[in-house]
């Protein structure tokens, strides 16, 4: 994991993705404080996000589910 600042992302911005491209993972500081993770694009990995997820079932106890988040 490499930290840069935003303005040296921008001006050598072909570098670093080649960097991702071999597996390096970036955190880009703007005025010190990180704003974004650049990682490695993976098609292995195919995770429902979270929004999609099946939600929470709140039962009664011996009856059938009274609310269901719909997902």
């Amino acid at each position: 994991m490499r930290t840069i600042t935003f303005t040296d992302f921008r001006k050598k911005a072909s570098g670093f993705i080649t960097e991702v491209e071999h597996g390096e993972t970036l955190i880009l500081l703007r005025r010190g404080k990180p704003v974004a993770e650049i990682i490695p694009f993976t098609d292995k990995i195919r995770r429902t996000p979270s929004w999609k997820q099946p939600g929470i079932q709140l039962k009664i106890q011996g009856e059938q589910p009274i609310f269901r988040y719909p997902g």
